[in-house]
């Protein structure tokens, strides 16, 4: 069975166009793509090419995409993330209009939209996690107008599930989904992410929300407390360092597990490929079988893009 030709046939783990998420950075200030140095080969888009952008991937082959929006300003509660003309509502009605069929994610947060950086409400340095949560409401709701399919809470805040998914039903989109970042972990893998988003915080640090990497019992907690508020899709971020989180979850609860294959792990490939260490194909196509094999049924990659070009080319 190892022969080649008869390799493929008894595969145990197949990555499929349909399990990959592409993030899609939208920038409110900029009129044509800007290259994120710290993300060799991905870019921001301005607004008015964010609805183009969706459509080259569609024809490759990719169906859902994550957006994350850099505004045009930022205050200390993040109003810029609610309002009706935000970057993240803009682009999800240009999307919306031009291809109807793209499944439109958008992430649910207020560190881009903050002065701080930070994921909820500040006051005296300390993040205020039951004040945050009517925001977050707001937000989800704002983009649920606008016609996004799935709303993706991102911050680690308690109770965020439960209050999006108040807020949305009270509003008339009990059809929208919600993913929760269920289990992200305070990581040292999203340095060029900060850069991407402009999200970078001007003080302490997010471990007070986010998840200590030594833990994996905690993970099943918070799942199993996202999935009891409603959440319909449970994410661990990132991927890598964290697949016995991914299989342990999936063992677990047995419900769809998205994993968050991040900016750090995308760069660190990207760079040894640029150096020559690597080949890049295989290594990518590795990565996103050993998320798959873990139990991800969704993956959300940067290589998404690259990998829908593989696959049409015939050259996995």
């Amino acid at each position: 069975m190892r022969k080649d030709h008869l390799r493929p046939l008894f595969r145990e783990t197949k990555v499929d166009l349909d399990d990959l998420i592409m993030p899609v950075f939208v920038d409110e200030n900029i009129t044509k793509p800007k290259e994120i140095l710290s993300m060799p080969g991905y870019y921001r888009i301005p607004v008015e090419g964010v609805a183009d952008e969706v459509g080259r991937a569609m024809e490759l082959g990719l169906k859902a995409f994550i957006l994350f929006g850099i505004p045009s300003y930022k205050d200390e509660i993040g109003t810029s993330a609610y309002i009706e003309n935000g970057v993240i509502q803009k682009a999800v009605r240009a999307i919306k209009k031009d291809y109807p069929d793209a499944v439109v994610i958008t992430d649910v947060c207020l560190c881009e939209y903050t002065t701080h950086g930070h994921c909820g409400v500040v006051r005296n340095g300390k993040i205020l996690n039951d004040e945050t949560l009517p925001i977050l409401g707001k937000i989800a709701v704002s983009h649920a107008k606008a016609g996004a399919d799935i709303v993706a809470p991102s911050g680690m805040m308690d109770g965020m599930v439960k209050a999006i998914r108040e807020a949305l039903d009270s509003s008339g989109f009990e059809d929208v989904a919600i993913m929760s970042y269920s289990a992200k972990y305070a990581s040292s893998f999203y340095g060029p992410f900060r850069e991407a988003a402009e999200s970078g915080f001007k003080f302490g640090d997010r471990r007070s929300y986010q998840m200590d990497f030594h833990n994996g019992d905690e993970a099943l907690r918070e799942v199993e407390l996202d999935l009891k508020e409603g959440a319909d899709v449970v994410m661990v971020k990132p991927a890598l360092a964290y697949l016995d989180v991914v299989r342990r979850i999936k063992e677990r609860f047995r419900v769809p597990t998205a994993a968050y294959n991040v900016s750090g792990e995308y760069s660190m490939v990207k760079a040894a490929c640029i150096n020559g260490w690597l080949e890049e194909r295989s290594v990518v196509y590795e990565i996103l079988v050993s998320i798959k094999r873990a139990g991800a049924d969704l993956i959300i990659t940067y290589h998404a893009k690259d990998f829908a070009k593989w696959v049409n080319e015939g050259s996995l």
